[in-house]
């Protein structure tokens, strides 16, 4: 699969950042990660989300959504404050969280 980013979305439009340091493939992690993705996709004014991850443990992922309204529904969606919690306790050594509202936005493809 060709790693694709999120392109193309009319500002103005909100960002979540997170960024954390945590181990290499935790117990559980890749199954919670994949049922998070599969909810948010399900929180009207999600637009997307780009992450990576380096070999030492530290992992980006920024997630776009249209407005306030929808980052809260994500942020107070049930499951996602569960994900959060066992997150906190068991995988994550540290994170940091960063919201954003986007003004301008551009890219390239070379194509």
């Amino acid at each position: 699969m060709t790693p694709k980013l999120v392109a193309g979305i009319e500002p103005p439009y909100y960002t979540a950042v997170f960024t954390s340091i945590r181990p290499d493939a935790p117990e559980g992690y890749a199954e919670t990660a994949s049922r998070m993705q599969e909810i948010v996709r399900e929180v009207p004014g999600y637009l997307g989300y780009e992450s990576a991850r380096t070999p030492g443990g530290i992992g980006i992922t920024v997630a776009y959504f249209r407005d306030l309204e929808s980052l809260d529904a994500w942020r107070l969606h049930a499951e996602h404050q569960e994900a959060k919690a066992y997150g906190r306790k068991h995988w994550y050594d540290s994170y940091s969280v960063h919201i954003g509202r986007v003004e301008r936005s551009y890219g390239h493809e070379r194509g």
